[in-house]
């Protein structure tokens, strides 16, 4: 995930650039939108992607900067009231924005639920921040991929992502954030994802960015959902030698392909005593920090 720069590829296609023109093949690209300079307002911007791309819109969208995120959630009418345009839609991200641009703290969303009601067939589905953001429970029977990109993830989104049923969902990310900027989600929470119940073909899992990261480690160690898993990745938080034990000391890990720590708080001696305990494991526990100084402190906390 590129917090400073912008992706490359998206869904699998190559990114095109709205102002470069029209490529080849519309459909095989992730059309990038955002707000242009002069005159090239948003809706206008919106409109001729849809024209480009022709009577069933894209295949991938990316969405940049809609014109003062900070203040102003994006407008998901635009894109809900364009669903008939929007036929091939199968991947969206809202929110590719960079922290020059506008901090992930600061970057407004809504109510998430009508993309999900509105688009039955989107398989891939990522918001870049949570100030403001809600959902309700949802079934969506085609979602493959979520990524929730905050430094602060309201509890009220977990839970309602808990009750939701998702049942071909096998990648989950969630930047859980801190408390000072909304991240208010803890184990009791989580607990309706870790059981598996509305995620049943989950392979790949994120739990990211937490400041309780020792507290989702514990409640991941004796989570049903953890055995259906390739990827556990709890990267990017404040995950200490206290969280380490407890994944060592619960169910077994050594099914797992990876184990993302990196950005960690742990001593040598026990990153390397988790690498040594998974030796069928490719563990991450790269980038270790220092909390003598500043203590312990999340990766995206703006």
């Amino acid at each position: 995930m590129l917090r400073h720069g912008f992706l490359d590829t998206f869904a699998g296609l190559p990114v095109w650039r709205w102002d470069e023109g029209v490529p080849a093949d519309p459909a095989a690209v992730a059309w990038w939108i955002n707000e242009g300079y002069g005159e090239r307002r948003f809706t206008g911007v919106f409109e001729q992607m849809l024209e480009d791309t022709g009577p069933d819109g894209p295949t991938a969208l990316i969405v940049g900067d809609w014109g003062d995120p900070n203040r102003e959630p994006f407008p998901i009418d635009l894109l809900t009231g364009a669903a008939d345009r929007l036929g091939a839609l199968r991947a969206l991200f809202i929110g590719e924005i960079t922290s020059e641009e506008c901090e992930v703290s600061w970057i407004r969303q809504g109510d998430l639920t009508p993309v999900l009601e509105t688009f039955p067939d989107l398989q891939h589905l990522w918001v870049r921040g949570a100030a403001g953001l809600t959902l309700r429970p949802v079934r969506h029977e085609r979602l493959h991929e979520l990524v929730l990109q905050s430094a602060g993830l309201p509890a009220t989104v977990v839970r309602a992502l808990g009750a939701s049923e998702l049942p071909r969902l096998e990648e989950l990310e969630l930047w859980l954030g801190s408390a000072d900027r909304g991240g208010d989600a803890g184990p009791a929470d989580l607990a309706p994802i870790l059981s598996g119940r509305p995620v049943p073909g989950l392979s790949w899992l994120g739990l990211r960015n937490s400041e309780i990261a020792d507290q989702v480690a514990a409640a991941v160690a004796a989570a049903p959902v953890v055995a259906g898993l390739r990827v556990l990745d709890l990267s990017w938080g404040t995950l200490g030698d206290a969280g380490a034990e407890a994944l060592l000391a619960g169910q077994p890990l050594t099914h797992l392909e990876h184990l993302v720590l990196n950005h960690h708080f742990l001593s040598p001696e026990t990153a390397q005593r988790l690498v040594d305990d998974l030796p069928g494991v490719t563990v991450d526990v790269d980038d270790p920090q220092d909390e003598r100084e500043w203590g312990r402190y999340i990766a995206v906390g703006e």
